[in-house]
């Protein structure tokens, strides 16, 4: 009996804190007709947005109150209200958490006091049917936990109200992946600059410095020493040539200009004649049609040298398979292999640069390297043909 009371009691304060919330709600109700006719008049629009933040407020008031009681947490979606005040207007009568949450602040004026005097009659009648059932016959309380019950009650129809919209959730999980892809796709693009200032660090702008200072060196022998001046010309041709191909090799890493002259599908098959592997090319369609954007054919490009280096470098195999495909959503790269498989993503930065490459782009990868093998690396790269 004394655990029914207690059980009975718990449940009646929820009631009891969710009749108060009801009243506030009769309030907010008035404030927020109120804050309509000021918006319909223009002067008062200023005050809508500061209206909408604090109906969120009372509206995550009880979703804490609802979570503590069932155990599971109502998760929120609201559009963040900022900017100029016509545009923080705009997102707060465009959020379909504001009307959701105006839906809810209505319903719960009435059911919850009507659960409160719900509430309070089964309390007032269970203390004493309960009271004479459980003291004589010795059997569990009977009435005291439908108080329980309709405070079960009070959970679940706010819970319906106040839960996300349909596919919710879903959008918030892909916002959530998107803003990961983003900010990986941020840490790629800035390695990669850091990698194209060290090349033309190191490579070209040194060979260029070299070979300035020998024309100087070749200018001021030409008077005294004809031939150390020409002598020194011919390195200076040389420094120049060498800058030129570090200058290509960094072009390259930016787009190859293979891809340009050759498209995609030839840019790969000369890949693969150089990879010291037996590989072989197929296309689907993808030569056959026009040409994706240029953005996705370096990654469709990068994709493969990668796939392809890893198989001579690692996998113990002799040969591997490309195969390039136009589908209806965008393009296709699958690279196999025919090694040891156990690729670890987490052993180096290729495989992950490549999801972050592909990912910039809302692609997705997918990699199968069983202990044994075949290693065999998907890519889905969506774009309009």
């Amino acid at each position: 009996m004394q655990e029914a009371v207690r059980g009975a009691g718990r449940a009646l304060l929820h009631l009891v804190v969710g009749a108060a919330v009801a009243v506030v709600s009769y309030l907010f109700v008035a404030l927020v007709l109120f804050t309509a006719i000021l918006t319909l008049l223009v002067v008062g629009a200023g005050v809508l947005p500061e209206t909408v933040l604090l109906l969120r407020r009372v509206a995550s008031f009880e979703r804490r109150r609802v979570g503590e009681w069932t155990g599971r947490r109502i998760p929120e979606a609201y559009v963040r209200l900022e900017g100029p005040l016509r545009e923080r207007v705009r997102q707060a009568l465009g959020d379909p958490g504001t009307w959701r949450d105006l839906r809810w602040l209505v319903a719960h004026f009435a059911y919850g006091l009507l659960l409160l005097y719900a509430g309070l009659l089964v309390f007032c009648v269970g203390a004493v049917v309960d009271g004479l059932w459980c003291g004589v016959l010795r059997r569990p309380a009977l009435v005291l936990p439908v108080v329980s019950r309709l405070a079960d009650v009070d959970a679940a129809w706010s819970r319906a109200l106040l839960g996300p919209a349909p596919g919710a959730r879903e959008l918030a999980a892909r916002v959530t992946e998107l803003t990961e892809s983003r900010a990986g796709a941020v840490a790629a693009h800035g390695a990669e600059l850091r990698r194209i200032e060290r090349d033309l660090h190191d490579g070209a702008q040194a060979r260029l410095v070299a070979l300035s200072m020998r024309i100087g060196l070749a200018r001021r022998a030409y008077d005294k020493d004809p031939d150390a001046a020409r002598r020194l010309l011919d390195d200076a041709q040389d420094q120049a040539e060498e800058a030129l191909a570090e200058l290509r090799h960094v072009v390259r890493g930016i787009h190859p200009p293979i891809l340009t002259d050759r498209g995609l599908v030839g840019a790969v098959r000369a890949l693969a004649a150089g990879s010291g592997l037996d590989v072989a090319v197929r296309d689907d369609g993808v030569e056959a049609g026009g040409r994706a954007p240029a953005a996705v054919e370096a990654a469709a490009y990068f994709v493969v040298a990668e796939a392809v280096t890893n198989a001579a470098k690692h996998s113990g195999g002799p040969r591997a398979e490309v195969r390039l495909a136009r589908t209806e959503r965008g393009l296709t790269v699958r690279v196999a292999d025919e090694g040891r498989g156990g690729a670890d993503e987490s052993g180096g930065s290729g495989l992950l640069g490549m999801r972050r490459r592909v990912a910039a782009l809302d692609g997705n990868v997918r990699l199968s390297s069983p202990v044994g093998g075949p290693t065999v690396i998907e890519v889905e790269l969506p774009c309009v043909w």
